[in-house]
């Protein structure tokens, strides 16, 4: 096999070794390269103008092929400078002739393009690479974010309506909207509710049949008979004569106020005035009194003693005494309120509730129990046989949609509300807060969607750089074997190793 066929295999990233190793350069060529640097530098600065000669000067770093190139373009732009002998007068042209020269001793050219090739293989287009890849990766990212993001404000605004939907507000003014439904929405709860209770009344005597006791279920019991009466009436047993609920204050709009404070007059320190001398005034003269001569309106005898005569009838005195109790009373303050409203009235009247529904619950089990087992805790029952599965199932569900009512979230948010103004501020804030959720997603979709059109824009921008390195390192590659090709009879030199 003829020596000129077999190919020259060099691994591009240990080309300059392989040089080296060869003795086409020297192992310190790097310290004469600076001073063909500086040369070089100094030659730019005074250049003809020229598309091709811009073109070269502003692209990667100039090597020895770009200045054969240039002297060149040189020849014809300094041609009016030679002389008959050849030589060019043209300082350019001089300067560039001997930056070649330089070049040449010794070979320095072929290994700074060596390491020209090898810094941009090893580290330049890698780098590009990675940056662009790092950049749509961080694209990709915001554009993953921006729909997860899509779907979280979906999320949540599907639940502000949902809360909405609960609340039967439509959302435009919620403080106002929830204040309006506690005026005229819970007295209608109430009511309804009262109705379902009506029906278990066959379920309480069966209860106060087991207990042996008409005392049990006391507000479950007089709220069936009674209704939702007043709390007044609950614990007198009487209607009153007029009931003066306390006043529910609740501001239409959110009023932001400072500590508030009890004024109890225009005197200092808190004193009580009952008079513009800051005295308590009982009448036009005060009232001397001395010891033992309290006058009790009674005329005086001087003759003796003073006898109290305590034999007088009422029918005589004038004093009228009614009847015991409290009929005619007016109810007032929390009494005023009716039993499901009243906070504390109504906790007992979910304990009574829940005390009946674990009787039935239990009666049901025995009932349903496969080896029928009379628990010894219900044989009292067995006098009162007037009751199934069936009906006990029934009474079940009528406490169950008692239970269910009196828990309904719009009946508590609005109970609440009531008897705690603060609480409509919490509500309202809590429900806003899912649109101000919404509001600051979609400004992080805003930037997010900013910063992935950045990201593509800056990786766009940097594919045509990635390209122009690319093709001016397959063309140093090129220069490379065929010099080394030269130096080997043209032999074939392949540079492998690239990943061009």
């Amino acid at each position: 096999m003829n020596e000129a066929d077999i190919p020259i295999d060099i691994h591009a990233g240990k080309l300059l070794e392989w040089l080296v190793s060869r003795r086409i350069v020297d192992k310190n060529w790097h310290l004469h390269i600076r001073n063909i640097r500086n040369k070089i530098s100094n030659a730019i600065t005074d250049m003809p103008a020229h598309d091709e000669l811009l073109k070269l000067l502003s692209g990667a770093h100039i090597n020895y092929f770009h200045c054969q190139r240039i002297v060149e373009i040189l020849k014809t732009t300094e041609a009016d400078s030679r002389n008959v002998f050849g030589r060019y007068g043209s300082q350019r042209m001089k300067d560039w002739q001997e930056i070649l020269k330089m070049y040449e001793k010794d070979n320095l050219y072929l290994a700074e393009a060596a390491q020209i090739l090898v810094r941009n293989i090893s580290y330049e287009i890698p780098g590009i690479r990675k940056q662009i890849k790092h950049l749509e990766q961080l694209g990709e990212e915001a554009d993953k974010k921006v729909q997860d993001l899509g779907r979280s404000e979906r999320t949540v605004y599907g639940e502000y309506q949902q809360m909405c939907k609960q609340l039967g507000v439509s959302g435009t003014n919620l403080r106002q909207e929830l204040i309006q439904k506690v005026f005229s929405e819970l007295p209608g709860m109430f009511e309804q509710i009262t109705k379902t209770v009506q029906q278990l009344k066959k379920p309480i005597e069966l209860y106060a049949a087991f207990a042996g006791s008409d005392d049990c279920l006391p507000l479950l019991k007089h709220v069936a008979t009674k209704g939702n009466t007043t709390v007044y009436e609950f614990i007198y047993g009487e209607p009153p004569l007029s009931v003066e609920e306390p006043t529910v204050t609740l501001e239409l709009e959110k009023q932001v106020t400072g500590t508030e404070q009890i004024d109890f007059g225009d005197s200092d320190g808190g004193a009580i005035d009952f008079g513009d001398d800051g005295a308590i005034d009982f009448g036009d003269a005060p009232i001397e009194v001395e010891a033992g001569e309290i006058d009790w309106g009674a005329p005086v005898d001087d003759g003796g003693a003073q006898q109290i005569d305590l034999n007088i009838s009422l029918e005589e005195s004038g004093i009228v005494v009614e009847e015991d109790g409290h009929a005619g009373g007016i109810a007032k303050g929390p009494d005023a309120y009716s039993v499901l409203d009243s906070p504390k009235h109504r906790e007992r009247f979910m304990n009574d509730l829940l005390e009946l529904e674990a009787f039935l619950r239990m009666r049901l089990y025995q009932l349903g129990g496969s080896d029928k087992v009379q628990l010894l805790s219900f044989t009292m029952m067995d006098s009162f046989p007037d009751h199934d599965e069936k009906s006990l199932t029934i009474m079940v569900a009528d406490v169950d949609t008692v239970h269910g009512a009196l828990t309904g979230e719009l009946l508590q948010h609005l109970h609440q509300i009531k008897h705690s103004p603060e609480y409509v501020d919490i509500l309202t804030a809590n429900i806003e807060q899912k649109l101000s959720s919404i509001e600051k997603m979609k400004e992080t979709v805003k930037r997010l969607q900013e910063k992935s059109a950045n990201f593509k824009q800056q990786s766009i921008e940097l594919k045509p750089t990635q390209t122009k390195i690319i093709d001016q390192t397959r063309t140093l590659q090129g220069q490379i074997e065929r010099d080394i090709s030269k130096r080997y009879k043209n032999r074939v030199v392949n540079l492998y190793g690239t990943n061009l």
